[in-house]
């Protein structure tokens, strides 16, 4: 991380606070990762669950400001910069849902986890961030566990052209420079403003996601539709809150790849726990490379 920081940056705190903001964030995306899927089988299209989500945004964001006592930062440079970090999150999930129409899970995921590989790059090369011997390893068995946490048996779907893996490599593209911006707008602006503009950002996206929904087919408009949907992603929101204040105290090259690790293990915990879902041999290997870097890169 850079030693001088400009704007509106906040000082160095004592203590470790990016540590206890990026595991709650693991913690909310863990669980809203097992229970996704309630409202997708009852009847609940994941793209009309985004548009809830970008809803679920605005009372986080409303809250961040209020904490911030309502100072917002509207210099064009704060609002291309909130932009440019919400357009690469909010797009990349749209572009995602259109990936798995056209190729398998066992393909897409793989390939988008390794984003943080992405932002660990960017973050060497411009940020000059730096990391001690330990958390490299850490940084290291972190890559391999997220490629084995998203692994998925194939389902027999027919992989048609090339399409699908370029999405898949979109997303992986976007995610990485997200998390990456999100570190470096972090030393010129305050956290709570570029909350407020992926917020922005998600809500100016939903008419492309209900353009992509199929309202041809059945839609369960009731609570374990959209009012389940809302809980759920909630606990998506105020974990994008919480990592932006985690990229704020810490380095990206940690961060990173500590939380896209430590989520999966949770998940598949909870699945376990909630559907009695076997976790494949694949997810134990990776959640024994996960758990090892997070000690490691926490050391």
């Amino acid at each position: 991380m850079n030693s001088e920081n400009t704007g509106n940056a906040a000082p160095a705190r004592p203590g470790r606070p990016w540590l206890l903001f990026a595991l709650v964030t693991t913690g909310f995306w863990g669980v809203w990762g097992a229970l996704i899927e309630v409202p997708e089988k009852a009847g609940f299209p994941p793209t009309l669950g985004y548009s809830v989500w970008a809803l679920t945004m605005v009372p986080c964001a409303l809250v961040a400001l209020r904490l911030n006592r309502w100072k917002l930062e509207r210099d064009p440079k704060s609002i291309w910069l909130g932009a440019l970090v919400g357009f690469t999150g909010a797009g990349g999930q749209l572009v995602l849902f259109e990936a798995l129409k056209r190729g398998p899970a066992y393909i897409v995921f793989p390939v988008i986890s390794l984003s943080p590989l992405v932002t660990i790059a960017l973050s060497v090369s411009l940020l000059k961030e730096r990391a001690r011997r330990r958390q490299w390893l850490g940084i290291g068995l972190a890559l391999p566990a997220l490629v084995l946490l998203s692994y998925s048996k194939p389902d027999g779907t027919v992989v048609k052209g090339y399409l699908c893996l370029v999405l898949a490599l979109g997303v992986f593209l976007a995610w990485g420079l997200q998390a990456y911006m999100m570190k470096f707008s972090n030393e010129r602006m305050a956290a709570e403003s570029i909350f407020f503009y992926m917020m922005v950002t998600g809500l100016l996206l939903v008419p492309v996601a209900l353009a992509m929904t199929d309202f041809h087919q059945p839609i369960n408009w009731g609570f374990r539709g959209p009012g389940l949907a809302a809980l759920i992603h909630l606990l998506n929101s105020v974990g994008a809150l919480l990592i932006v204040y985690a990229f704020r105290y810490g380095k990206a090259i940690i961060v990173a790849p500590m939380t896209n690790a430590l989520a999966p293990v949770i998940t598949i915990i909870l699945s376990l726990t909630l559907y009695g879902r076997l976790p494949l041999p694949a997810h134990v290997v990776g959640m024994v490379f996960a758990i090892t870097a997070i000690c490691l890169m926490t050391d």
